[in-house]
């Protein structure tokens, strides 16, 4: 990245009270610390599979102020974020800070999906990845070609499962459900708190898909994180809190969603390891492995 012509950028939208400091370094981003007067401002330099990441959270910045970090400056061809500090991540008050959280947070989060999903032609022109439901099975086969970090018994479930998965798909499109923006990271260290407003940040990872599959990663750290099984009555207070403004009658579509997403999950993962270095692919692996397991899983029955 460079740093030189990054600080340059930021001081043209703001005046540092000292050194900006690197906050975290990752193969995807860049992170930047810029001290002000009262507080700090946070840079990110985004790399290319997160590219659209400035402008979609500047567009949404724009339409839900109060539901999304605010937008200080962005730079699209540069794939540059500038933004306000959004408070206290969540969970840094504890788990169960964040699950009680939660229900307030899911309800606001829908209502942004229901209203971009009449922007989601724009943002996939701008690069936010596809993953709509259409496109679900040709990158099953597209999966089922890569060289995965599972054993033999498992990829055989997985090339068994293909027709039920292609099945699935098309039974959840009868719903009728819009595509919209999926934020497909939504867990612990995603929510924050700034004078009694919750704010989802990171969109890097976001995708144009379902919006019902959200819960796939929220699901998973109710499980890993929490311990809590699923079928657990948290389980079911989020879905019931996030399907409030979507309307009745979509349990059964929210179901299909989650055990489809999972796999819709793992198709991100794999776009997001053609990004890395060879030598970073190793330890993501690790964590890849975790997320088709998981998917996996979801073949039974």
């Amino acid at each position: 990245m460079d740093l030189i012509g990054a600080e340059a950028w930021i001081r043209g939208h703001l005046e540092p009270a000292g050194a900006i400091e690197t906050f975290r370094e990752k193969p995807w981003a860049t992170v930047l610390r810029v001290p002000l007067a009262r507080g700090s401002a946070w840079f990110k330099a985004c790399g290319p599979a997160q590219a659209f990441e400035p402008r979609l959270t500047a567009q949404l910045c724009a339409r839900w102020p109060d539901r999304v970090p605010g937008v200080l400056g962005h730079d699209e061809q540069r794939a540059w974020l500038l933004l306000a500090d959004a408070g206290t991540q969540v969970s840094e008050l504890g788990f169960e800070a964040w699950v009680q959280a939660m229900p307030r947070a899911l309800p606001l989060y829908a209502e942004l999906q229901r209203g971009e999903a009449a922007h989601a032609p724009e943002h996939l022109a701008h690069g936010v990845p596809d993953l709509r439901p259409a496109t679900w099975p040709a990158r099953y086969a597209d999966l089922l070609g890569r060289d995965l970090p599972l054993t033999a018994d498992e990829l055989s479930r997985l090339r068994r499962f293909a027709p039920r998965f292609a099945g699935l798909c098309a039974q959840l499109a009868g719903y009728g459900v819009p595509e919209s923006i999926q934020h497909d990271d939504l867990h612990t260290s995603s929510l924050y708190r700034r004078d009694g407003q919750l704010r989802v940040l990171d969109w890097g990872d976001a995708s144009v898909s379902h919006p019902f599959a959200s819960l796939v990663v929220t699901f998973r750290f109710l499980e890993e994180i929490g311990r809590l099984p699923p079928g657990s009555r948290w389980h079911a207070r989020l879905r019931d809190a996030y399907l409030e403004p979507w309307g009745p009658g979509l349990a059964e579509a929210f179901d299909i969603a989650i055990r489809a997403g999972a796999f819709a999950h793992a198709f991100a993962w794999a776009r997001q390891r053609d990004a890395l270095p060879p030598d970073a692919r190793r330890d993501f692996d690790k964590w890849f492995a975790v997320i088709l397991r998981r998917a996996i899983a979801r073949t039974a029955g």
